[in-house]
């Protein structure tokens, strides 16, 4: 495929997958519309880069979905002054699309070879205001803190309690939770010392390695 084949296949993706389907935000329709998908996969999946579906990426690490990507990102509600964190780098394209909404990205990454892969398709894309960390992500990344939103593109058993500590008020915090077999997509939102929990539909997802969650 060319790159206006590849422009035309990651337009039908954002109508048919995502809009069809709920997100209505044009930010984040835009930011889909713009990041290049088939950049962040191996070559070897590239014809099925925006394909309604997950992708491996190498080390039992994937891709999300295109339409899990837009509604995880859709319920963080992200402002154009927020900090973002994002636990689960994976090959970089989560945080490519925050990176286009936001002031400023971290996400964190505990592989390193994933790490330095999702660096370079950040640079490759021209994505400049987000910091890739090595690090135990179930520790949240306590040096940016508070964020105005935290995404966490891994199963948890249960919500971090260093996560939590982390948000800002009024912050929220979008993370799946349950087994590692089948998760619910849930939503915390900080506001006036209060934590409120809602769940968005059942998931699945690699699981959050770390102290505060899965053991390896």
């Amino acid at each position: 495929m060319d790159d206006e084949q590849y422009l035309r296949a990651r337009q039908r993706m954002v109508e048919r997958q995502i809009e069809a389907r709920g997100i209505t935000d044009p930010r984040i329709l835009g930011a889909m519309k713009e990041i290049p998908r088939h950049l962040f996969v191996p070559d070897t999946y590239r014809s099925a880069a925006y394909d309604d579906g997950p992708l491996p990426i190498g080390h039992g690490q994937t891709i999300s979905q295109p339409f899990i990507v837009a509604l995880m990102t859709d319920m963080l509600e992200i402002g154009p002054d927020d900090r973002v964190l994002e636990i689960g780098a994976g090959s970089g394209y989560q945080a490519a699309i925050l990176g286009r909404l936001a002031r400023e990205v971290i996400t964190i990454e505990r592989l390193p070879d994933i790490a330095a892969l999702a660096r370079r398709n950040l640079e490759r894309v021209g994505v400049s205001n987000v910091t890739v960390v090595e690090a135990n992500g179930t520790l949240g990344y306590a040096e940016g803190a508070p964020y105005q939103g935290i995404i966490v593109t891994a199963a948890a058993p249960e919500v971090p309690e260093p996560l939590i500590d982390q948000l800002a008020e009024r912050g929220r915090l979008v993370i799946p939770v349950g087994s590692r077999e089948m998760q619910l997509l849930e939503k915390v939102v900080k506001k006036d010392g209060q934590i409120i929990r809602t769940s968005h539909g059942g998931v699945m997802f690699v699981p959050l390695i770390g102290d505060q969650g899965w053991k390896e």
